[in-house]
């Protein structure tokens, strides 16, 4: 069972986060809105993304982090860290270093800093003129502000930090996220227009594997292990189909030369690789086609027949993953696209 970070995205949601992703780029870019309306648009994108765990941060940057009367929660602590609000102090007198954590959400920070020039007048020095017949006697300049305003100037340079910080913090969350994104469409762009012609390729040349492609889908959305091992079980039937397609089962051997020796190369009905590898060095004429598919079939063959194997001991589920099952039904899947681009029946 996955867990809730782990929990892939529609679709649809993953376009809605690509263009919220865009905006709250430029949002901080051309700081056209408060910070604190751009980290609750970033809450959103986590939430559309099943973040889950920026999400919190996020909703606490935009109302501040909670605190109980023994301090913070261990929990509250952990997503602080990670937003990176936790910071050292040494003690003046002790010299011993301390972690603190500062709680106040973006919006509190902003509002004190749009206040300092309000306070900065309120603590100006007042405009007084005193004078004295008397030479001799010592005239006062009355009450100076300078401390205050020098604790005003502190305050205001220490909150600046906070939200550059706070800035940075979603800025390189809202980059990061919407590269992802940008990349998976491409890739996604990709893979679309091959499994386009792939899929009229096989629907006219193996309607059969339709069939068999679709239940693979279905298996790979499961969460049952089992489903996944037969999605490449699938994916085994699916080559010894393209086989008999390209290349029937014959009963003689084939020659061929590896290192300057003679080789007897099997061409039986279970021989559904090397007859696709055949199939491939006939019609090719490329060198390097024949390299690479070969290479890539004889591997993935290899695989998918121990899965088998394994599965026939009723141990499928112990050597087969989610990952692992992917990676094979898309090798299988451009496989075929590529050795049918060399079928051409008469």
């Amino acid at each position: 069972m996955e867990t809730p970070s782990q929990i892939p995205p529609s679709q649809k949601a993953l376009s809605e986060a690509l263009d919220l992703s865009s905006e709250i780029l430029r949002n901080l870019e051309l700081n056209d809105m408060p910070l604190q309306n751009i980290a609750l648009k970033t809450s959103r994108l986590a939430r559309l993304l099943n973040d889950f765990e920026f999400q919190k941060i996020m909703t606490y940057e935009a109302s501040g982090y909670p605190k109980s009367p023994d301090g913070v929660p261990p929990d509250i602590w952990h997503l602080g860290n990670i937003a990176g609000r936790v910071y050292q102090d040494k003690d003046s007198k002790t010299k011993e270093v301390r972690e603190f954590m500062y709680l106040e959400s973006i919006g509190e920070i902003e509002e004190t800093l749009r206040s300092v020039d309000t306070a900065l007048a309120a603590a100006r020095d007042p405009d007084v003129s005193i004078s004295s017949a008397n030479p001799n006697q010592y005239v006062s300049t009355g009450i100076v502000n300078r401390m205050e305003r020098q604790s005003i100037r502190t305050s205001a340079s220490s909150n600046a930090k906070k939200l550059s910080s706070r800035r940075n913090l979603i800025y390189q969350y809202a980059l990061q996220r919407h590269y992802e994104l940008k990349f998976s469409g491409i890739a996604d762009d990709i893979f679309t227009r091959t499994r386009g012609k792939v899929d009229k390729r096989i629907g006219e040349l193996i309607p059969d594997a339709v069939q068999k492609f679709t239940a693979v889908y279905d298996n790979l959305q499961s969460d049952n292990p089992e489903n996944w091992a037969n999605a490449v079980h699938s994916c085994r039937r699916i080559l010894q189909d393209l086989a008999d397609v390209v290349f029937p089962p014959r009963d003689d051997d084939l020659t061929v030369v590896i290192d300057g020796k003679e080789k007897k190369v099997k061409l039986g009905k279970d021989n559904y690789i090397n007859r696709i590898i055949a199939f491939v060095r006939d019609e090719s004429d490329s060198e390097r086609f024949e390299e690479i598919v070969g290479s890539n079939l004889a591997y993935l063959g290899d695989r998918l027949d121990s899965t088998f194997q394994a599965s026939q001991k009723g141990s499928h589920t112990k050597i087969i993953n989610r990952d692992e099952a992917d990676r094979y039904v898309i090798y299988t899947y451009l496989l075929v696209g590529d050795v049918l681009t060399l079928y051409n029946p008469e």
